[in-house]
């Protein structure tokens, strides 16, 4: 299922990588890296949790993101990683950006124009060395999937680098480890600018709000998990709220969104209906249009008179 052409995947389970709680600044670097994939418009985004996935969801519950563990931790590899997030989004969006949680500084406008490319792997490179986020094309998933080299994600693309484009970009944060702690802070002002933005919260209402972004990531998952339980799990919602949303949501439309089969220990099946679909896909486009135009007006009204 489809509704968006683009998906975020971060790698935060690996013990390669550094603490997703570590700040930079006032914010964490997860949540620094899942702002900058919101600014360039990226959904849905994945976050592979592992040891620290109580906190993770702490801090992003509120922030529209797919939560999806990866239980074996100790013996972790970045790799088991990304095939782990690929195999999730396989058949849900066309192309991915893949960043380790332990480079949380490249730019969103670099990231947006990584997505401006058509190439099946996209690599940003800073004076010929390249970094993250990567750009993988659902073309390649399964040979990605189905590389056992030793090289991790290098060696699976170096097996495909007819397929490659190294992009020079002016963005020294796609090199930027979390490791480096003197770096860290001589980019941090320059990156707080970088993610300057319009921070839009739109939802459909009447009297009160009955649908937002919470609402819509909820139907999202009913469409891949089938099951309202296992759809709460995977974005932090309790059971009893998604359902009050989904009957305010249908009840303000006029017409079923969700098609329940009731029974077993899981809560029954979920689908969405005809119409439920229809109503959350146009939903998507809405909300992508109007995120263009948001940002287009806000860099020339505010960005380009050097107001902020």
């Amino acid at each position: 299922m489809k509704i968006s052409k683009f998906g975020g995947l971060i790698a935060a389970a690996s013990k390669k990588a550094a603490l997703p709680m570590l700040k930079v600044g006032s914010i964490t670097i997860i949540k620094r890296i899942v702002i900058s994939f919101q600014q360039a418009g990226i959904f849905p985004i994945v976050v592979i949790t592992g040891a620290d996935e109580d906190e993770v969801k702490y801090q992003l519950s509120n922030y529209g993101v797919i939560f999806l563990p990866y239980e074996q931790t100790e013996q972790l590899e970045m790799l088991d990683c990304i095939k782990h997030g690929l195999r999730y989004l396989q058949g849900k969006c066309e192309r991915v950006a893949f960043t380790p949680v332990n480079v949380p500084m490249f730019t969103p406008d670099t990231l947006i124009r990584l997505k401006n490319t058509n190439a099946d792997i996209v690599i940003p490179a800073f004076q010929g060395q390249g970094g993250h986020p990567v750009i993988l094309s659902e073309q390649i998933f399964p040979e990605i999937l189905n590389y056992n080299g030793t090289d991790g994600l290098r060696g699976a693309i170096r097996l495909l680098k007819e397929n490659t484009l190294w992009l020079p970009v002016e963005d020294t944060g796609i090199l930027t480890s979390v490791r480096n702690v003197e770096q860290l802070q001589e980019q941090l002002a320059e990156h707080n600018n970088a993610i300057l933005h319009p921070m839009l919260h739109m939802n459909i209402e009447r009297e009160t709000a009955f649908f937002n972004a919470r609402l819509k990531l909820l139907l999202y998952l009913i469409t891949d998990t089938h099951n309202v339980r296992k759809a709460c799990n995977a974005m932090s919602l309790s059971y009893g709220k998604a359902w009050d949303m989904l009957n305010r949501l249908e009840n303000e439309l006029g017409y079923s969104v969700v098609l329940r089969r009731q029974g077993g220990r899981q809560g029954g099946n979920t689908l969405l209906t005809k119409e439920g679909y229809t109503f959350l896909s146009t939903y998507q486009q809405f909300e992508e249009e109007v995120f263009h135009f948001t940002q287009s007006r806000f860099h020339d009204l505010f960005l380009s008179s050097d107001l902020l």
